[in-house]
């Protein structure tokens, strides 16, 4: 994959270390270091590149004062205001399964002008959470479908893509041809792929062409490459669940998920700690 690059040909700075760069200090023990226009797409004020034009315009004060950076840092008890409101930037987890349909794409932009995930989302969403900025937790690829999970907390991001995780990932494939009980045992004990051997999985088969696989990685088109590999490839595929959360809303739709389904489901807990990530 390409280096990000700015107009310039020069690689872009990460804004998670563009932020850091801007704080000068230490974080304060206890205290999440993070910057304006972030706080305020994660607290559902506005999204981020919303917000990121609202402080460039002077709209946005920051402790008494107009703030015209959006990596400003921002510290527990400052008090923000937006177009002359005061805002809070208390930011409640949230966590939203999507149903995504075929064809749209797990991107910013669309360049085929089919669409994208977010925008279907913010489509069926309803007003009281449109400010907020969505961050996939993990892919899909364009003609795959099923389970997709959205959240304002990059740290549930960090956590339900991690290798050290393994998170399950239960996938539906209609494939060609009717696997064998020996296909099904190379999927089960890991098989050898281009960029090294994959853990073992679960495998089972559902009907003459219908294979269900559990994955506790998710490496680039994961699942289409194991089954090519025992000589099946891929008709169609569908993500069922992620970790105990199943999918339960028909296509294009979607719900917010549980405190329990957060904590038990995918094994995320609100006191861990991550990396500052952009």
């Amino acid at each position: 994959m390409k280096e990000a690059r700015d107009t310039v040909g020069r690689k872009k700075t990460p804004r998670w270390l563009e932020a850091a760069r801007r704080r000068q200090g230490p974080v304060v023990p206890g205290e999440r270091a993070d910057w304006l226009a972030r706080a305020l797409g994660r607290a559902g004020v506005m999204p981020r590149a919303e917000a990121e034009r609202a402080i460039r315009e002077g709209r946005v004060e920051l402790g008494g004062r107009v703030e015209r950076e959006p990596f400003a840092p921002v510290h527990a008890g400052q008090q923000v205001r937006v177009d002359g409101q005061v805002r809070s930037l208390e930011a409640p987890l949230r966590v939203v399964m999507f149903h995504k349909p075929a064809g749209v794409v797990v991107a910013g932009t669309d360049p085929e002008g089919v669409g994208t995930v977010f925008e279907r989302l913010r489509e069926v969403l309803p007003g009281e959470l449109q400010g907020h900025e969505w961050f996939a937790i993990g892919r899909l690829d364009r003609d795959t479908t099923g389970l997709l999970l959205f959240t304002n907390d990059e740290r549930v991001v960090q956590h339900g893509t991690s290798p050290e995780t393994h998170l399950p990932k239960r996938y539906v494939a209609e494939v060609a041809g009717r696997p064998s009980e020996e296909a099904l045992t190379r999927l089960r004990e890991g098989l050898e792929l281009d960029d090294g051997p994959t853990r073992p999985a679960g495998a089972r088969l559902l009907g003459p062409d219908r294979v269900e696989l559990v994955l506790t990685e998710g490496r680039h088109h994961q699942v289409k490459r194991m089954l090519a590999a025992v000589g099946h490839p891929v008709r169609t595929l569908h993500r069922e669940a992620v970790g105990s959360v199943v999918l339960d809303v028909p296509v294009g739709a979607w719900r917010q998920l549980s405190d329990s389904e957060v904590s038990e489901g995918l094994g995320f807990r609100t006191d861990a700690t991550t990396a500052e990530q952009g």
